[in-house]
């Protein structure tokens, strides 16, 4: 591999590493295609199905390569995060693999398939309102007390080379396949994600063009492209993308995607709607709403793809089997 630029915070070898560090306990995820998404699509289409992951999402990559980090003398103190769900229980899964305590600040909206499973690994859960109370603060402070380590969930240069071994093991299949890919598409909500695998993609597909695909509205990734700084969204409400709420693109994250990212792309809570029920329907995959956003976007026509390789990531599968059920009716 080639290093993208010496001046990234994160690079090819770093993603190397992590995928030793991950390699015992995290799933080698394959990439799949189907004919019939091909014929709707219009071109080749391969998917990066991370439900398949280790506790749902591909958060569970970053999170053991982050908690692998951290000096033996310090896991006495445990881990403390915040997130939404799959970062909660990506960090709760690694905490109890490395016989750590792990305490998680979610909201109290969080889907309650997410909560749950992340009880389930053995974390405490704190919960907080999304709309009044700060997580980072209430993070802070418990890891302050309790001399714990804060593990964030996308800006740490430990947590996206974690996340970077989905796109090197993209790298990795699509080279074994004897294709190139011409776009590569990643969900986005603080960037880790499109970071890492943008980083392992370019060093190996320089001429490959990355995608951030987030919900419409909570388009910050996509502004901040266009504007060539970090510019935060302005949406009010909800989305059914509930992983990708996001306000604003990481510090260290968009120090990466502002250099390796082509543009952002969008998909309406309709679209990711319609995209979860051809996935279910067509392509027998179960993805939450968050981890179809690329697929929708495709599926929708936001994506200039006609005759083009198109590798998209479908981040996750911890969907509320209540809205799964009216999405797939």
């Amino acid at each position: 591999m080639t290093e993208p630029s010496s001046a990234l915070p994160v690079t090819p070898s770093d993603i190397d590493l992590a995928a030793r560090v991950v390699a015992p306990f995290a799933v080698r995820t394959p990439l799949l295609s189907f004919p019939i998404l091909d014929e709707r699509a219009g071109t080749r289409v391969f998917l990066k199905p991370e439900m398949l992951q280790r506790t749902g999402s591909f958060k569970f990559r970053g999170a053991f390569n982050r908690l692998s980090a951290i000096p033996r003398d310090k896991f006495g103190g445990g881990v403390v995060a915040y997130s939404s769900g799959n970062h909660a229980q990506g960090v709760a899964a690694a905490a109890k693999i490395l016989n750590m305590r792990a305490t998680i600040v979610m909201p109290s909206d969080a889907p309650m398939t997410k909560r749950e499973r992340t009880k389930g690994y053995g974390a405490e859960v704190v919960l907080y309102d999304r709309d009044r109370e700060d997580r980072e603060a209430i993070a802070h402070e418990i890891a302050g007390k309790r001399g714990a380590t804060l593990v964030r969930p996308y800006d740490d240069p430990f947590v996206i080379a974690g996340q970077g071994t989905v796109g090197r093991e993209i790298a990795e299949d699509m080279a074994a396949l004897g294709i190139a890919p011409d776009i590569v598409v990643a969900p986005a909500s603080g960037g880790g994600l499109v970071a890492g695998v943008a980083t392992a993609i370019k060093a190996r597909y320089p001429q490959a063009v990355l995608m951030s695909a987030e919900p419409e509205g909570f388009d910050d990734h996509a502004r901040s492209l266009r504007a060539g700084k970090r510019e935060a969204h302005h949406a009010e409400g909800r989305t059914i993308c509930d992983a990708l709420m996001a306000a604003i693109p990481g510090e260290i994250t968009f120090a990466v995607n502002s250099k390796l990212l082509s543009h952002g792309v969008t998909a309406s809570d309709a679209e990711v709607g319609a995209a979860v029920g051809f996935a279910y329907r067509e392509l027998k995959l179960v993805v939450e709403p968050g981890g179809a956003i690329g697929l929708a976007a495709l599926l929708a026509g936001r994506i200039d793809a006609r005759g083009k390789n198109v590798v998209i990531v479908l981040s996750g599968g911890n969907v509320d089997a209540d809205l799964f059920a009216k999405l797939v009716a």
